[in-house]
């Protein structure tokens, strides 16, 4: 039974959807965590690869820096009223979340303990549990103590790391280096200081000579480096200051509310105006190193089909023939800079796969990204029947990378404005007319986007109901619903998600999953984000005028629940029947960030339930398809690099003998090279459907799932 969409609905919402994109708290890594992930990691280096060593103790020379401004002052004591009252937790500034400042601060500064003493950190620690009071009056002398303390020991260690690179290393003896940075210790000594560094250049230089970088080349790209290291953290401002230390207090709520000074807030402006140029990638910054969070179905480096996420940029040059500047402990901010230009213009990437390995040149022609390229595109797999499925069937697929909705031509009352629901109604109804047995919606890789999208995309497979809850901050609690009568799709459904899968595309499949109209498959649950941010100008907050620029706080305030009352943060939407997976692996998700807000339930929504997910059907698709995956040599070699990739992850230390080092650098790349194989295919978006083996055993689970409903008489939601 269908019934056209109606669109009233869109308008009647459009209010929410430009909260969800002005508060951006649906992508994976939204726009403004381009900037604003891990703001404090944006401006603390020392990477894991490549911090320098420690010469004799020199007198530093002190930084001057300027002192807090009543401006800067007042900053401060307004974050400290706005996050109790705003953040959908409605903690209170207290000691627990002083503390955990001082850790996220301290960290942010020195995420390796290459610089900090043990002696230091004691000494800032008497104060870890009166930052809340310091920051409610205004006081921000701890952060300019413990930042010019940190400078200080910076000119030390970076002074003793160009001694020693004009020094000899020996790679032969057996010795390894920490890093993993939860495992590290500060040193206690400067003994222990100089030991850590000159361990931390070995590293260093065998990182470049598995680049293809040795000798006098290698020893200046590190003294550079180290010389850039130091330079630009001379050229801290207090705003800068002001925004590290009080994003330090903010993400000590949730890692996603943050501080943006004038200056961040600026950029972002500008980037938000620019976020279609470039090569589609969203990146952040992590222990010093460029990492890709995310490639753009439509943009440029989607197209270009290398990049992928987990990926590492280490060099960036401009045309053809501009010099490869090395960006290894650079600012985000810096980087995104470099990369981003002019469609049209040529940019060129030196990237490391998964972070290990020699470095690759991408030539990649910066571009807008077009929106059929990210737009919905379906395709009906005729579908052999596999051993002991009867014959064979049509299963409809649509690709899905993002909920997307012009919103502009919708508030203007256009007819035929852009969505993503109305493409998938036009996929969906062309399916018909072909006569398929069955759909798969993928959303592995789909980020997110509009929740009025996701909202109404649901309403395509169920009559009527509530999709989501929203829990603010006052503890009310909203339900949202599709009220459009009818379906476009009422037959056996399968919802393919990741870990990539995040935000509204968790609201789908968990609205899926709790109606019981059809079986989630993938990664054993998706990305865990639950929760919308919203941007609070501080200037206008305060003085309700644009005449004071004090920047802005992006604060958590709402979190989301699907109609059986669950919480999508942290724990996702888990699988109905799980495939292996190296994504699945990957420190990509919510519970990976530091203080992630916990997953709790709010009150079921009463809604309807459909018989189209029996147990005992589930059970014997599971088992169907581990027989199969077991049996499949392709499954059982993506079960063996699974196997290395966690056992390399999980080591807290890597031997700094040059044969060993070399050894496992060589296994890494021969697995990240299959890995990458089998990903660009995957991911690069060229491809309506991929046609490999984790696809096809989807499909297979498909089909046990169409004939297993009609084998029951359930092949039609009622």
């Amino acid at each position: 039974m269908y019934q056209r969409l109606g669109f009233d609905s869109v308008l009647k919402t459009l209010a929410m959807s430009a909260l969800c994109f002005a508060g951006l708290g649906f992508g994976t890594t939204s726009a403004q965590e381009v900037l604003q992930q891990e703001p404090l990691a944006d401006r603390a280096p020392a990477g894991q690869v490549n911090p320098g060593p420690a010469r004799p103790m020199q007198k530093a020379v002190p930084i001057e820096l300027a002192a807090p401004t009543t401006f800067d002052k007042m900053v401060a004591r307004t974050i400290a009223n706005l996050m109790p009252r705003q953040h959908v937790s409605a903690q209170g500034l207290n000691d627990e979340i002083s503390q955990r400042a001082f850790k996220l601060f301290t960290q942010s500064l020195d995420p390796l303990k290459l610089y900090f003493y043990e002696s230091d950190i004691q000494e800032f620690a008497k104060n870890s549990t009166t930052i809340d009071d310091m920051v409610s009056s205004g006081d921000l002398s701890l952060a300019y103590t413990v930042f010019e303390r940190f400078i200080q020991r910076v000119d030390e260690r970076v002074a003793v790391a160009l001694e020693l690179l004009d020094g000899e290393f020996d790679f032969t003896t057996e010795e390894s280096i920490v890093i993993d940075a939860e495992s590290a210790q500060y040193a206690t000594n400067p003994d222990l200081a100089r030991d850590r560094w000159r361990r931390q250049i070995k590293y260093a230089l065998l990182d470049l000579k598995d680049e293809g970088t040795e000798g006098e080349e290698a020893l200046d790209t590190l003294r550079r480096r180290y010389s850039r290291y130091a330079s630009r953290w001379r050229k801290t401002d207090s705003e800068d200051l002001l925004e590290m230390y009080l994003s330090a207090v903010t993400m000590s709520y949730d890692p996603h509310s943050t501080y943006m000074s004038p200056g961040s807030l600026e950029d972002f402006s500008i980037m938000m105006s620019l976020n279609l140029d470039g090569i589609g990638a969203q990146l952040r910054e992590k222990d010093g190193n460029t990492v890709i969070t995310r490639v753009m179905p439509g943009g440029a480096a989607a197209k270009h089909g290398k990049l992928l996420t987990d990926d590492v940029i280490v060099s960036v040059g401009q045309g053809d023939a501009g010099e490869m500047i090395d960006i290894v402990e650079m600012p985000l901010n810096d980087v995104v800079d470099k990369i981003r230009g002019k469609a049209g213009t040529l940019v060129r990437l030196g990237v490391k796969k998964g972070g290990v390995g020699e470095v690759e040149i991408y030539k990649i022609v910066r571009a807008k990204i077009q929106l059929e390229e990210s737009a919905a595109r379906g395709k009906v797999i005729e579908h052999e029947a596999a051993p002991g499925q009867t014959s064979g069937l049509k299963i409809g697929y649509i690709n899905l990378p993002s909920f997307y909705l012009d919103m502009d031509s919708a508030k203007k009352g256009g007819t035929d404005f852009r969505s993503s629901t109305r493409d998938v109604q036009r996929i969906l109804e062309d399916f018909k007319t072909q006569g398929v047995d069955g759909l798969v919606l993928d959303l592995s890789k789909n980020g997110g986007g509009s929740l009025t999208e996701a909202i109404n995309l649901t309403g395509l497979f169920i009559d009527r109901g509530p999709v989501v809850q929203v829990k603010n901050a006052d503890g009310s609690v909203q339900q949202y619903s599709d009220d459009n009568r009818g379906t476009s799709w009422d037959g056996p459904l399968v919802v393919l998600t990741s870990k990539f899968s995040a935000s509204a595309s968790e609201i789908l499949a968990g609205a899926i999953r709790d109606y019981r109209r059809g079986i989630v498959v993938g990664d054993p649950a998706t990305h865990g984000k639950g929760t919308v941010q919203t941007l609070m100008d501080l200037g206008q907050t305060l003085f309700r005028n644009n005449r004071y620029k004090l920047g802005a706080l992006k604060v958590t305030l709402q979190q989301f629940y699907l109609p059986d009352g669950d919480s999508t943060q942290l724990t996702g939407v888990p699988a109905d029947v799980l495939l292996p997976s190296i994504t699945s692996h990957m420190d990509v998700g919510e519970g990976d960030l530091k203080f992630a807000l916990e997953h709790d339930k709010v009150k079921s929504a009463k809604h309807v339930l459909y018989n189209m997910v029996p147990a005992d059907l589930i059970e014997t698709i599971r088992k169907n398809s581990m027989e199969r995956v077991k049996a499949n040599e392709e499954f059982n070699d993506l079960l063996r690099r699974v196997g290395i990739y966690v056992k390399q992850k999980e080591q807290d230390t890597v031997s700094l003998n040059e044969e060993k080092f070399m050894a496992r650098r060589k296994e890494l790349d021969s697995e990240k090279e299959e890995e990458a194989e089998q990903m660009e295919a995957a991911l690069s978006g060229e491809e309506i459907y991929h046609d490999y083996f984790y696809n096809q055993e989807v499909m297979n689970i498909a089909h046990d799932y169409v004939e297993g409903l009609r084998r029951q008489n359930l092949a039609r939601a009622n």
